[in-house]
């Protein structure tokens, strides 16, 4: 079997689990590069996709490949279009050091070792999570939760932008209960899996088991539950559980991307719960949190990278930590390459392709269908003149993107919003600056849009 065949393979599980819509975006131009050992590497398209990957469907794609070949434990995710681009880099020939091999079998080890039961997986402790000014609240409600479970902050809401942590911070509070009692009943979830859990209970008639398995729990931890927005039966079944959950002092804590005021298509009786205890915000990392996260994760291989090379990536990486890792794991691989160390000026250039975004050509269509997705809307909602107050913010933050971040005319702005006077683009934009300035939680969520739209 060739790497395209085993690809193909692999695609054919996977799509069984994930929708067209998704296979589309994350997958489609994915390929197998080399296979060496025990790690596949992997072409990925973007930086974007490259996290996206990373984040939600890795375990998917490793299940996939390790199914198709038990000696794959390991995935390098490596952002080129180029599929001659192994040649140039040689990865055939990369040698790692012993304890480097060592690092990398723990580090599989422990994602193999996800507790079948509470689905935790041990990697994620308190203990390494890098704190700083941008994540202290956060940190510090989840740590008196464990000593208080279900009497203080809950239910405990967590959000913040893609790749800061909060998946490690909810995790790690169901990993330091678990040690502290090994009978304690956790179940860790994302909402994903929460809705899929739900439609296979309704499918094979078995939602006395399903209501047993989340409502028998002395804490449940729900990953992402911006994800609900829009479905109707999952929003019904997760409010019921709440309610039995709450009623008998159980913990429950949320995670995601926006704070639940902000979250679309979400039943009012749903929203207030997640208002009713603890809501804490995990912000972008200040320069001194990054230094040390890279600190800590450049432990193994510290001889071949120097502070130089850190302090650069620390200053040039400044919103996700998931990239600042990326940015970090790339440098990695070229030194184990070379066998010696980077030095700054071979740093900038490696990093370059990933960490200049500047001067790119974005279409306004493009941006328009990002919002849209973000805000769950449709494209004639967001373009049509209604002035009803969900539609009216969004289409005013999608003109004041097109403008401040892409420099396009109010007049050009006006015309592809539906023919709107330009008057109208200029209020707009004034209306979202002064709300930026004003609202600290609304300016962090225009921060998570730029960030999707520059991503492909």
């Amino acid at each position: 079997m060739n790497f395209q065949e085993l690809w193909e393979s692999a695609l054919g599980e996977i799509k069984l689990n994930i929708s067209k819509a998704n296979y589309l975006t994350w997958l489609k131009d994915a390929f197998i590069m080399d296979l060496k050992g025990d790690t596949v590497f992997l072409g990925i398209p973007s930086s974007f996709t490259k996290e996206w990957l990373e984040n939600k469907y890795h375990k998917q794609i490793l299940s996939a490949l390790y199914n198709l070949n038990p000696e794959i434990k390991k995935i390098e995710y490596i952002v080129t279009t180029d599929k001659n681009s192994l040649k140039k880099i040689n990865i055939t020939k990369a040698k790692q050091s012993s304890r480097s091999q060592k690092s990398s079998i723990l580090d599989e080890q422990l994602e193999f070792n996800i507790d079948s039961e509470t689905n935790l997986n041990p990697k994620y402790t308190f203990e390494n999570f890098i704190i700083g000014t941008n994540n202290e609240l956060a940190n510090a409600a989840a740590l008196a939760i464990t000593e208080n479970l279900g009497s203080k902050y809950n239910p405990l809401f967590i959000y913040g932008g893609v790749g800061l942590g909060k998946t490690h911070l909810l995790q790690a509070i169901g990993n330091r209960l678990k040690s502290k009692n090994k009978k304690i009943k956790i179940k860790y979830a994302s909402s994903e899996k929460f809705t899929d859990e739900l439609i296979n209970a309704i499918r094979n008639q078995k939602m006395t088991e399903f209501k047993k398995s989340f409502r028998n729990l002395d804490l449940l931890l729900i990953d992402d539950i911006q994800f609900i927005a829009g479905k109707d039966k999952t929003q019904e079944e997760l409010f019921h559980t709440f309610n039995n959950l709450h009623g008998k002092n159980k913990q429950i804590v949320f995670t995601s991307d926006r704070p639940p005021k902000s979250i679309p298509s979400i039943e009012e009786r749903l929203r207030s719960r997640f208002e009713g205890g603890m809501i804490a915000d995990i912000g972008y990392p200040d320069f001194e949190t990054r230094f040390a996260i890279l600190e800590e994760k450049s432990q193994e291989v510290r001889h071949l990278i120097s502070d130089d090379v850190l302090r650069y990536i620390a200053e040039t990486v400044s919103r996700n930590i998931r990239e600042l890792e990326g940015a970090l794991n790339r440098i990695i691989v070229h030194a184990r390459l070379k066998n010696g160390a980077i030095t700054l000026e071979e740093a900038k250039k490696i990093l370059s392709s990933i960490l200049n975004r500047s001067n790119q050509y974005i279409p306004p269509k493009e941006v328009i269908k990002k919002i849209i997705s973000f805000y769950d809307l449709n494209e004639s909602e967001i373009l049509g003149h209604s002035r009803k107050k969900e539609l009216v913010k969004p289409r005013q933050i999608v003109m004041y993107l097109l403008r401040n971040e892409l420099k396009y005319s109010y007049t050009n702005i006006a015309e592809k919003m539906g023919n709107r006077d330009h008057t109208t683009v200029i209020h707009a934009c004034k209306k979202i600056t002064k709300e930026i300035e004003d609202n600290p939680v609304f300016a962090q969520e225009i921060t998570i849009l730029k960030e999707i739209i520059y991503n492909k």
